[in-house]
């Protein structure tokens, strides 16, 4: 495994690419006109309606003004953040340049619409169509490298291990919320037919050769991974996460590698 990590990473921080077996899309949130009069806000979103697949995702971005994006049916209510994404926010109308993602996992139509300025029709529709992808069984074949080509310069290493119950070996190389250093994460989890949850620790408390004492180290509890795979090249990896800006979410996976001999069904 240590050999494997490190011929990997390079590739991991390096490798870009362009698709996913989830799609992203953007809807503009309000902003200004402009005209020699010196212009005017704009109430509305862009598109205004808008079809999608399960398992999608929608960046609302504001582009000027006091706004939130809010489903009618309580589903989301985002702005600087969304009132469920675990870091606090409430999803109350902001000015700020803010951007805010939503997943639609469920199939049906969902309307939405601005706190502030839904008399003025400042409203949308977000169409989503049909089932959740498929998901196979996990086995020794989905071991390797895999990243979101969305998110180049970090990704996850993945090695299944025989057993009973089989288990996931997973390790997150990627950075802290701050961007101010680098956060690796990680352990080992059952795999349950077509899911394994993996339980993360953040180790800390090591030093480089020659001052490393491994009475010092401490594995921090970091939350956990949940992995699900559509085919032998995709899934995606839902994490939630006890440590403070992390929070919870997803990321999209493409495979990266795979070790000789190995082959998925």
């Amino acid at each position: 495994m240590r050999t494997l990590i490190t011929r990997i990473l390079p590739i991991l921080l390096l490798f870009g690419a362009t698709s996913s077996w989830a799609a992203s899309h953007t809807v503009i949130v309000g902003g200004n006109s402009s005209d020699p009069y010196g212009g005017s806000a704009v109430l509305m979103f862009s598109p205004s309606n808008l079809t999608i697949n399960v398992g999608d995702t929608v960046t609302f971005t504001n582009a000027g003004g006091f706004h939130n994006v809010a489903a009618d049916d309580g589903s989301f209510r985002c702005a600087n953040g969304c009132a469920n994404d675990g870091h606090g926010s409430t999803g109350d109308p902001s000015d700020n340049s803010w951007s805010s993602t939503v997943t639609f996992n469920q199939a049906g139509t969902f309307n939405y619409h601005c706190d502030v300025h839904v008399s003025m029709g400042m409203t949308g529709s977000i169409v989503v169509q049909g089932a959740a992808p498929t998901t196979v069984q996990i086995t020794p074949g989905f071991s390797g490298a895999w990243y979101g080509p969305g998110q180049s310069g970090h990704g996850l290493l993945l090695e299944v291990q025989a057993g009973t119950p089989n288990q996931l070996l997973a390790y997150w190389f990627t950075f802290n919320p701050d961007g101010t250093q680098q956060a690796w994460f990680g352990g080992v989890g059952p795999i349950n037919g077509d899911t394994a949850v993996v339980t993360a620790f953040q180790t800390t408390g090591g030093r480089w050769i020659p001052n490393f004492d491994p009475t010092t180290i401490v594995n921090n509890p970091w939350g956990t991974l949940t992995f699900t795979f559509s085919d032998c090249d995709h899934g995606r990896v839902d994490f939630a996460s006890t440590i403070t800006g992390f929070g919870s979410d997803h990321m999209d996976l493409v495979r990266l590698t795979q070790p000789a001999g190995l082959t998925c069904p």
